[in-house]
Parts: C-alpha cells; structure tokens; sequence
C-alpha cells in the first residue's frame, strides 16, 4: 500500500512540474504577442513619403507640401505648403524656413525651434507632394503649362509632352529661360528643325527644376 501510495505521488508531482512548464512556456508566448500588437513607443523617424523622395538626401524647395508629426503633441503636427518664400508656417513657433534642407535636417531645425515650447521634441518631417521639381512651357504648344520633371528630360521630350507645336509656331526660335542661383535670367536658344535634323544637339539641353520653355 506504501508503494502505492509513493507511486501516486510521484505521478502527481511530475503532472504538477509539467502543468507549471505548461503555464510559464503559455506566459512567455502572451508575453510576445502583447508586444508585437503594442504601439509604438516612438515616431517613426524613417517615414516614408507617398512621393517615395529620400528624406536623407531630397532638398525641399517652394511649393512642396510637407506634413510635420509631432509626437504625442497633436496640436503641433500640421500640413504645410511651403511658400514662394521659402518659409513654412507651424503653431506656437511661427515661420521658419524650409527650402534647402533635406527632410532629416529640417526635422533637427524645428526640433531646436520646439525646446523652448517642449521637453525633447521628437518631429518627424515627410514630404506629401512634390512642387518644386517641375518645368513650365508657354507660347505655341497645344498643351502648355506646369509639368512634373520627376525623371530626366530634355527640349525635345517637354515638346512632345506638351502635344507637339501649333502650326504657326516659331520652332527655329525657341528658348529655355533658367534662372541662375543669384536671380538672374540665362537664355538658351533651341532649333527645333536644326536639333532633329542632328545639328546643334548641345540645343536640346536637360531640363532643370523651375526651367522656362518659350515657344513663340
């Protein structure tokens, strides 16, 4: 009966160490699932843009929309156009600029900016839209206007994606106004009939950002 009895108790005792294993390895697998589905503690400061721009390396320029998070400040975190000026207006800190700086680096100028407002600002800076790489054509082109320079192009492809020349159009006269660094205004003249035929092809230059086409 005493064998018995010992023989009972073993059973029970490994059964019990087997349900406590049970009860840890099913606490350690909630454990994981509870910080997988856990929100994150902290911005996301590697965003991506719906434009897909590189926020290490894509300069801001005007007409850009970028939108600036603020973590847990609501409030602060807002959509902004950035204006002819160059400027950007946001709650509590005002205007500041933003054109010539990458993304990342305006995310350390506002957070500067916010120390005064906020106990370590964490901002986060994406770029929305893209305004500023763009070119326009006027004169005499079936389509004219503004037209996304998101890949390279030159005189003959804006040409052709404006619909081509109207039939009284100038096509020997047309020229590319550039404006340089300091304000000035560079023109460069561009042979349509001399650039097919194969002549003058340092004409048909590539496109840049904020570039003039005339078609007279």
């Amino acid at each position: 009966m005493d064998w018995q009895t010992s023989k009972v108790g073993l059973v029970a005792l490994r059964l019990l160490k087997i349900a406590l294993l049970l009860a840890v390895l099913s606490g350690l697998i909630m454990a994981q699932d509870a910080v997988k589905s856990a929100p994150s503690t902290a911005p996301d400061t590697a965003s991506k843009s719906a434009t897909g721009v590189r926020p290490d390396s894509y300069i801001i320029g005007a007409e850009d929309v970028l939108t600036v998070f603020v973590w847990k400040e609501p409030d602060m975190t807002k959509t902004v156009p950035v204006r002819p000026d160059g400027m950007i207006s946001l709650p509590l800190i005002g205007e500041i600029k933003a054109t010539g700086y990458t993304p990342v680096q305006l995310q350390d100028v506002l957070a500067e900016s916010m120390k005064k407002m906020i106990s370590d600002p964490q901002v986060t800076v994406v770029v929305e839209k893209i305004g500023s790489l763009n070119f326009n054509i006027v004169g005499e082109v079936n389509h004219p206007g503004y037209f996304p320079l998101t890949r390279r192009m030159t005189v003959l492809d804006a040409i052709a994606m404006a619909g081509g020349f109207k039939d009284f159009a100038k096509s020997k006269k047309v020229y590319v106004l550039r404006t340089a660094a300091n304000g000035t205004q560079e023109r460069l003249p561009f042979n349509y009939k001399a650039v097919i035929k194969g002549q003058n092809p340092q004409q048909n230059i590539e496109l840049l950002p904020r570039d003039t086409i005339v078609v007279p």
